[in-house]
């Protein structure tokens, strides 16, 4: 029982670092999106239109993964009571 405790404190670590990187990110993007633009763009050759839906689609997808890989097991396992 004591392993499933550990595994719990884990996520719940896990989710809380994700979100402050997802949120540095996303304000990181928002104020600083034409530096950011400029040198993606140099680096990529891609459109800086393009890359507003890149930043937007690697924003959600990240989230989204935050959500599945620890925030569900995370209250999964807080609902089980661990």
């Amino acid at each position: 029982m004591d392993n499933i405790s550990v595994v719990t404190t884990f996520l719940g670590w896990c989710t809380f670092i994700n979100l402050c990187l997802y949120v540095v990110s996303a304000f990181m993007m928002t104020l600083f999106s034409t530096p950011f633009k400029n040198i993606h763009s140099s680096i990529t050759n891609i459109h800086s239109d393009t890359l507003d839906v890149l930043y937007f689609n690697f924003l959600g997808n990240y989230k989204l993964a935050i959500f599945i890989t620890n925030l569900v097991p995370y209250i999964a396992l807080k609902v089980m009571g661990y």
